[in-house]
C-alpha cells in the first residue's frame, strides 16, 4: 500500500502483524499493558482559526481555499478533492477553525462526525496521503490540543478507536518522521512524535527520542539567521506556529522545552519579522499570501519572543531597509532548489516597499496559496519574474520555469553588498540569471534615505564575462502597485503620482527608459485576485551595457 513505500521489510511485517491483530483478543491483551491508552493532559491551542471555515463546518460544509465539500462526503476512499484540500482535511487543522466559532457543546458533535468518517476510511489502511508522516504530526498536535471536541462522547468503543489510532499513528511516526522532506513538513512530523511522547502514558523514551529528532529537523531546516529552507515566509510562519503549539504541549505537562527549541524559535521570529512590512503584516514572497499585522502580532505574542526584525538575513536571502515609517524588503538570493520546495518563484532582486500602514510596491504573490478555483495558468504565472517588482530581460524569467512546474537553469551566482551611512541605507546586488541566455548581468541598487522619504534605485545590465554579446537586450522593469494605490501619469510621460487611501502621495520619476502604466493583479489574504496597476519601464540595453535610474519620493 502507499503508506508502506520506503519501509524496511521488518517495518512492513510489523504493520501487517498489527493489522492482523487489530480488534482481536491478542490486540486487547497487548493494550492491557503497563500503560493504559489515555491522554495525560490537554494542551492549549494559542491560535485562532478561520471563522468562515469554522462556520461552514457548523453548516455541514468543509471549505478550504475556495474548495467546498459536504461533510458527509468526507468518508470516501477515493475522493475528488485537490491535494491541498486533502491536506487540510487529514491534518485536522479544521479543529482549530471549528473551536474558534463554537462552544464545546455545539462543536463536539460536528468534530465527532468527521472523526468517525476519518476513522472508518483511514484508521486501518496505512496509505498516503492520510498516513503521510507530516500529516500525522499535525494530526497528533491537533487531536491532543482539541481533545475535548473529539473525545467528549460517552461511546466507549468510539473513544477507544480514537485513542488506538493516536497510539498507532505515534508508532508510525517513530520510524517515518526522518523520511519526510526537510523543512516545515519534517518539523511537523517530529512535533507529532514529541506531542505523543508528552501526552500518552509511558512516553518518556519517546520524548527523549523526539527531542533528538526535532533538534536534527531544526538544524536541517532553519538557518543560522532564523530563515527556513525553501525561503518561503509562509513556511517559516507555519513552523513558528508548530513549535509554539508544541511549547504549549510541554506547558500542559508543566515542563519546559529544551533550550535548543526555544533558541530556534527566537531566531525564527526575528527572521519572520524581518519580512514584515511597516503595517506589521507579512510580505508575499515565494508564492505566499499577505498576512495582516494583527494576526502576526498575535502569533508573535504567543511565542513569547521579544525581538526586533532582522535587517540582514544573508543565509535566508532577504534584506530589509527601514527608516522612519518606510520599509523596503528585497529578495537577494536565488530561488529555492526543487528538492526542498516545489513551486518556487523566479523573484531574485525583486522588492516590496510600504509607507506606514499602506503598501506601495508589492509582488503579485499567491502562487502557493491562491484560491483553488483559479485557473492553473494564472497560478503558474504568479511564479514568474514578471509577477514580481524586478527587471526582466527578453520577456523571460531570471530562473527558468519548466512546463512541469520545476525550476531550471538561471540564477547561480550572486554578489551582495550593504552600506549604512548617516544619510541612507543602500543595497547593491547582482545576479547571473540572464548571463547564459542573454549575455548580461543584472545589477540593482536600492537606497532608502534616512528620513524615509526617498526610495532610490538603479537597474543596470552589464556584459557577462566570456559571453562576447553583440546584440541589444530588451528589458522591462516592473513595479506592481498595491490595489490601494491610485496612479496618475505626469504630463511629460516620465513619471507618475501615486496616492494612497490614507492620503499619502508619492512621486515616481525614471530616467533611461520609457514609462507605461499597465494592468496587474495582487493576490489578497483570501487567495483571491484583485485588480491593480503596475509601472513598467521598457527599453533596450546596448551591447556595452546600460542603466535605468528611478525614484519614489514621498511628497506628503
Amino acid at each position: 500500500m502507499g503508506g508502506d513505500r520506503g519501509l524496511s521489510l521488518a517495518d512492513r511485517i510489523a504493520e501487517h502483524f498489527h493489522r492482523m491483530t487489530w480488534r482481536t483478543p491478542l490486540h486487547h491483551l497487548r493494550l492491557r499493558g503497563r500503560h493504559p491508552l489515555k491522554l495525560i493532559a490537554v494542551a492549549d491551542d494559542p491560535f485562532l482559526g478561520d471563522p468562515a471555515r469554522g462556520n461552514a463546518l457548523l453548516e455541514g460544509q468543509m471549505r478550504f481555499r475556495g474548495e467546498s465539500h459536504d461533510v458527509t462526503a468526507l468518508g470516501t476512499a477515493r475522493p475528488d478533492w485537490s491535494a491541498a484540500f486533502g491536506d487540510y482535511f487529514h491534518s485536522f487543522a479544521w479543529l482549530r477553525d471549528l473551536s474558534t466559532v463554537a462552544t464545546r457543546q455545539r462543536a463536539a458533535p460536528v468534530a465527532e462526525q468527521v472523526m468517525r468518517l476519518w476513522l472508518a476510511t483511514h484508521a486501518d489502511r496505512v496509505r498516503d496521503p492520510a498516513w503521510r508522516a507530516d500529516l500525522w504530526g499535525r494530526r497528533i498536535l491537533f487531536w491532543t490540543a482539541h481533545a475535548p471536541l473529539i473525545l467528549s462522547s460517552t461511546d466507549l468503543v468510539y473513544r477507544s478507536q480514537v485513542l488506538n489510532a493516536l497510539a498507532r499513528g505515534a508508532r508510525h511516526l517513530d520510524r517515518a518522521a526522518d523520511r519526510v522532506p526537510p523543512g516545515a513538513a519534517r518539523i511537523a512530523a517530529w512535533c507529532g512524535v514529541l506531542a505523543a511522547g508528552l501526552m500518552i502514558p509511558g512516553g518518556d523514551p519517546r520524548r527523549a527520542f523526539g527531542e533528538a529528532g526535532l533538534a536534527r529537523a531544526l538544524d536541517g531546516a532553519i538557518s543560522g539567521d532564523g530563515g527556513i529552507i525553501g525561503r518561503a515566509p509562509a513556511a517559516l510562519l507555519d513552523a513558528v506556529m508548530l513549535l509554539t503549539l508544541l511549547r504549549e504541549t510541554y506547558a500542559a505537562r508543566r515542563m519546559d522545552p529544551p533550550a535548543a527549541q526555544t533558541d530556534a524559535l527566537t531566531r525564527m521570529v526575528t527572521a519572520l519579522l524581518g519580512v514584515c512590512h511597516a503595517d506589521r503584516g507579512l510580505s508575499s514572497w515565494q508564492g505566499g499570501l499577505p498576512v495582516d499585522g494583527d494576526t502576526i502580532d498575535a502569533i508573535v505574542a504567543a511565542t513569547g519572543a521579544r525581538v526586533r526584525p532582522l535587517r540582514q538575513a544573508h543565509e535566508w536571502g532577504y534584506q530589509r531597509l527601514a527608516q522612519q515609517r518606510t520599509v523596503v524588503i528585497m529578495d537577494a538570493a536565488p530561488p529555492p532548489i526543487a528538492r526542498v520546495m516545489e513551486g518556487g518563484c523566479a523573484s531574485t532582486l525583486a522588492f516590496e516597499f510600504s509607507d506606514g500602514p499602506e503598501r506601495i510596491v508589492v509582488s503579485c504573490g499567491g502562487a502557493r496559496g491562491a484560491d483553488l478555483r483559479l485557473p492553473a495558468a494564472l497560478i503558474e504565472g504568479l511564479r514568474t519574474s514578471a509577477a514580481h517588482s524586478t527587471l526582466i530581460v527578453g520577456d523571460s524569467n531570471s530562473t527558468a520555469i519548466h512546463p512541469d512546474g520545476t525550476l531550471g537553469r538561471g540564477v547561480v551566482e550572486m554578489e551582495l553588498a550593504r552600506h549604512e551611512t548617516e544619510t541612507a541605507s543602500r543595497i547593491e546586488a547582482s545576479h547571473d540569471g540572464y548571463a547564459r541566455r542573454h549575455g548580461v548581468i543584472h545589477r540593482r541598487t536600492i537606497a532608502l534615505g534616512a528620513d524615509g522619504r526617498d526610495v532610490r534605485g538603479e537597474d543596470s545590465l552589464l556584459p557577462a564575462a566570456r559571453r562576447g554579446r553583440q546584440n541589444a537586450a530588451p528589458f522591462a522593469i516592473r513595479f506592481h502597485l498595491h490595489p490601494g494605490v491610485e496612479v496618475t501619469p505626469t504630463a511629460d510621460g516620465m513619471g507618475a503620482l501615486l496616492r494612497t487611501r490614507g492620503g499619502a502621495a508619492w512621486q515616481f520619476r525614471a530616467r533611461g527608459a520609457t514609462l507605461a502604466i499597465e494592468e496587474s493583479v495582487w493576490i489578497d489574504d483570501r487567495g483571491m485576485p484583485r485588480e491593480t496597476q503596475q509601472l513598467v519601464l521598457t527599453g533596450e540595453a546596448p551591447a556595452g551595457g546600460g542603466s535605468v535610474s528611478w525614484l519614489f519620493h514621498r511628497a506628503r
